[in-house]
């Protein structure tokens, strides 16, 4: 019991000491604001785009323009994104059903592209609805310049921006809530695990997305249910990926348990912070050399990310993975495993060493 008390004691040490970053939770149902800081600086969305990606989709199944089992084809266009990416040839096709699974699970920028010309008829026509949908839900703050994250000027969003962006998800689609849930997909050949670590590693954890680029630092939006209470996280700029789930987790396990009397709902919150209309950049912060250092320290000897948060578990069995594949017959080979590089997605921080598994300290 010393020892693991010790352990909480540090973990606490270590969030508040943390750099002030926006972060944001709220209820799902009651709308009432559980913490809240910096939620109206606008900040790089990175790989969290691809929410407003899905949004858009789902909207357009339900308007009946197509269905989860419409061909998404891979075109020039999008195969030439960067990484991360699943790296399939122009004309290879799968269903919207295993294109969105590669895009919310291995956050396939590749995919999201061609996600965006199917439901758009193009990239730039989808782009626009994009812009109107975050309009029309109430993202006030928020702009979008492609449909996978990658940077660029122009693109930007709030951490109350994407709480109701995932509120608006988890409200309106309640039908595709797996897709934010899964653990990971299979392609038959290689599986792929989600970057989410409390997907299945904390109680009630039940989606949603993580994004990284250098100018954004280590992003996530996560969603849990326990006992009827549904509550949303958005945690923007932390300096890892073991530092964004354990502050994911802390601030979930915090409105789980805690009652919401005598809190603000979202919409009484009114825009504060002197710099807000400037979309912050920590790409010094987060891409220097001392920064990588620091993370590689952050591992243990098997390359496995380790996590403070006493509310983490590993999970001691085989991942639940989903089926996701090319449509037989579209050409059943990918050109080559998907990687990344550059420092600009999901998976540069953990190129070449194993999916993290999260082996707490204590």
């Amino acid at each position: 019991m010393g020892v693991l008390a010790g352990a909480c004691a540090m973990f606490l040490v270590a969030t508040l000491s943390a750099s002030a970053n926006p972060r944001l939770v709220v209820d799902v149902d009651t709308l009432k604001v559980y913490e809240h800081q910096d939620i109206f600086q606008r900040w790089y969305p990175a790989s969290l785009t691809k929410l407003m990606t899905a949004y858009t989709t789902f909207r357009a199944i339900k308007a009946g323009q197509l269905t989860l089992e419409s061909p998404v084809v891979m075109s020039k266009n999008a195969a030439s994104e960067p990484p991360s990416k699943m790296f399939y040839k122009p004309g290879q096709a799968m269903t919207l059903d295993s294109a969105l699974k590669m895009m919310l699970v291995k956050s396939a920028n590749d995919v999201a592209v061609a996600i965006a010309e199917t439901v758009g008829g193009s990239e730039q026509a989808f782009i626009e609805r994009m812009n109107a949908e975050a309009r029309r839900i109430g993202m006030t703050s928020s702009h979008f310049i492609n449909a996978n994250g990658l940077p660029g000027k122009g693109q930007y969003t709030t951490a109350r921006d994407l709480a109701v962006l995932a509120i608006t998800l988890k409200r309106e689609f309640p039908e595709y809530a797996s897709y934010f849930a899964l653990e990971g997909f299979t392609t038959g050949k290689k599986d792929y695990a989600n970057y989410n670590m409390l997907i299945g590693r904390f109680e009630g954890a039940d989606g949603m997305k993580t994004g990284f680029i250098c100018a954004s630092g280590f992003n996530q939006v996560s969603s849990a249910t326990r006992s009827g209470r549904r509550v949303v996280s958005v945690v923007l700029g932390e300096d890892s990926l073991g530092a964004r789930a354990d502050e994911s987790a802390r601030l979930l396990q915090m409105a789980l348990t805690t009652t919401n009397a005598g809190k603000r709902s979202l919409p009484e919150i009114a825009p504060y912070g002197e710099t807000r209309d400037v979309v912050a950049d920590i790409s010094k912060e987060i891409c220097s050399k001392q920064a990588a250092k620091v993370r590689s320290e952050g591992r243990d000897e098997a390359g496995r990310q380790k996590l403070l948060s006493p509310y983490i578990h590993e999970i001691d069995r085989p991942l639940k993975l989903a089926f996701a594949g090319l449509i037989p017959g579209s050409g059943d080979k990918a050109a080559k495993a998907g990687g990344d590089v550059g420092g600009q997605g999901d998976t540069a921080e953990i190129a070449n060493v194993p999916i993290p598994v999260p082996r707490p300290s204590f």
